[in-house]
């Protein structure tokens, strides 16, 4: 019998999906992709593929998941299955470049951004930003990975000379335009099936950790940007959002066959758009869904749970 697949290798991060399956009572299983065997010679199951494979796989010790990962999505398209977030998805993910390639090539800003390999390559790129405040980060990242603010060229060369510096995994850090919001926030733009379901603020008043999944902890915060006066929810979902960047959104994520995401942008002080993430392995905050009666896992087992019903009337 057909039934969905879900590809990922982080159970923490998946188990708010298994749920509204079992909730909605669709047939799935899970594919727990941090190690395991691929027989060429065999045939794909019938089913509906959806990836969640994370960017920071590796720093749950499964350093070899994502490319593990891209053989399978690969194999599974090479036989014709339905897959979600499937290899193009999955090379977006794992890096920074593309996505702002991709983001450039669909007329959506981006900051300024150097890709360097090497102390010395990093900070002769970063030369270029002096004078201005910079921020580096790693190119596979997720959960905030290298991301560090920096006002002078002199305090990047310390941290690079210091064991506090961070080597990417995958050897290349990025030095990126710091933006400077009028207020501490930014904005994360929720997709499913390529349709926008929400937007959810994010206050960045206590650091700029943006992971929205309820297991997801990180011990260091960064690029701070002030005291909070007041107690507030971190994450809020807005009420009625709406922006003509969803609609170059929607046709980024259908140009990169990406079908759920969660792309994250900022504003300067003169109300511009600047982009800087897109998260193919998205997650929701639960508190921030509670208090606005909006799902995005539900969003996600509905859409599946569509297609499965496709797959199984043209079977």
């Amino acid at each position: 019998m057909a039934k969905i697949y879900v590809i990922h290798e982080n159970s923490e991060w998946t188990v708010h999906l298994t749920r509204r399956l079992e909730e909605l009572n669709l047939p799935y299983e899970e594919w727990h992709l941090d190690q395991g065997t691929l027989d060429l010679t065999q045939t794909p199951p019938e089913g509906i593929f959806y990836s969640r494979m994370s960017a920071s796989a590796h720093t749950r010790d499964h350093r070899f998941a994502p490319e593990f990962t891209s053989n399978v999505l690969a194999w599974l398209e090479a036989h014709g299955r339905t897959v979600f977030n499937g290899t193009r998805a999955l090379e977006l993910e794992v890096s920074k470049v593309k996505q702002y390639l991709a983001l450039n090539a669909g007329g959506v800003r981006t900051p300024k951004t150097t890709a360097a390999v090497g102390k010395e390559q990093i900070l002769e790129a970063a030369r270029s930003y002096a004078g201005q405040p910079f921020i580096t980060k790693h190119n596979r990242a997720g959960k905030g990975l290298g991301v560090q603010l920096f006002q002078t060229l002199e305090g990047l060369e310390a941290y690079l000379n210091s064991p506090e510096f961070e080597e990417p995994v995958d050897g290349i850090t990025l030095i990126q335009e710091y933006i400077q919001a009028p207020e501490p926030f930014i904005t994360r733009c929720e997709f499913v099936g390529g349709n926008f379901v929400y937007a959810v603020r994010v206050d960045t008043s206590g650091g700029f950790e943006l992971c929205p999944a309820d297991a997801c902890q990180i011990g260091d915060l960064f690029c701070p940007v002030g005291e909070q006066v007041e107690e507030k929810p971190k994450f809020q979902i807005l009420d009625g959002f709406d922006d003509p960047i969803l609609e170059k959104y929607a046709a980024v994520l259908k140009a990169n066959r990406v079908q759920v995401a969660g792309i994250e942008f900022i504003r300067n002080a003169e109300g511009e758009i600047y982009t800087y993430d897109i998260n193919t392995n998205t997650n929701y905050n639960s508190d921030a869904e509670a208090a606005a009666g909006k799902y995005g896992m539900l969003e996600v087992a509905k859409f599946l749970g569509a297609e499965l019903a496709k797959l199984q009337i043209n079977a």
